[in-house]
């Protein structure tokens, strides 16, 4: 995530509901500096709160804009200003959906102790149903594969198997952990994947089906290198 400029854009592309007032509206082209400064403060207020930062300390956010405007040195870096904001994104994120989080890593610890699963040191655990004797494809290759996508309560989430059509892409356009897994799986193989939300879709989620801080279980079958 950034902050900078992006705050203000998002801002701006958002509405501010107010109470419908009986006087006039100023006239669009005489706005004075002072009712444009405050517009710009409501839209980011607002935006700030739409991101759940609602105990931010209005006296520092405006000490922050005014460094920039001014051209003062400001106490941090922006390179600074945006890790901060996005270690506290991440957090608040982590928060709010602590049960998926929670319910992943008990997921991966038990599972960890299954016999025929290897778990890797990026966190990526798997167990091979079918060995495969071909060649094992690179990062920039393309790949045909059947899959089959689960959530860890078995809701089917995407499939390829389901479709009855397998699908091609290059490993290094999809999610880290089949990435991961991929590149050492040899043509021939199928494996069942269980990849932690840091390897899947992490904070964001995917679509309606899967949501933020997912632990994901996939059947996978390498068919080919294209």
């Amino acid at each position: 995530m950034a902050l900078g400029l992006g705050v203000l854009i998002l801002a701006c592309s958002s509405k501010v509901t107010t109470k419908p007032s009986s006087e006039v509206p100023t006239p669009i082209n005489n706005i004075s500096m002072d009712t444009l400064s405050y517009s710009l403060g409501l839209l980011v207020a607002q935006n700030l709160k739409q991101q759940g930062l609602n105990k931010v300390s209005s006296a520092d956010v405006a000490d922050g804009i005014q460094d920039v405007i001014s051209g003062a040195e400001p106490k941090l870096s922006l390179e600074e200003a945006n890790q901060i904001f996005s270690a506290h994104m991440q957090k608040q994120q982590e928060e709010a959906h602590s049960g998926n989080v929670e319910e992943g890593k008990a997921f991966l610890m038990e599972n960890a102790k299954k016999e025929g699963v290897t778990s890797l040191d990026s966190g990526l655990q798997y167990e091979v149903i079918t060995a495969g004797t071909g060649a094992s494809p690179g990062p920039t290759d393309k790949v045909t594969t059947h899959y089959h996508g689960t959530l860890l309560d078995g809701t089917v989430f995407d499939s390829s198997v389901e479709r009855g059509q397998p699908a091609s892409f290059p490993v290094n356009g999809v999610i880290m952990g089949w990435q991961e897994a991929l590149q050492l799986m040899k043509v021939g193989s199928k494996w069942r994947l269980f990849v932690p939300h840091q390897l899947a879709y992490g904070e964001r989620g995917a679509g309606g089906a899967i949501g933020p801080f997912a632990t994901l279980i996939f059947e996978v079958e390498l068919i080919s290198i294209d």
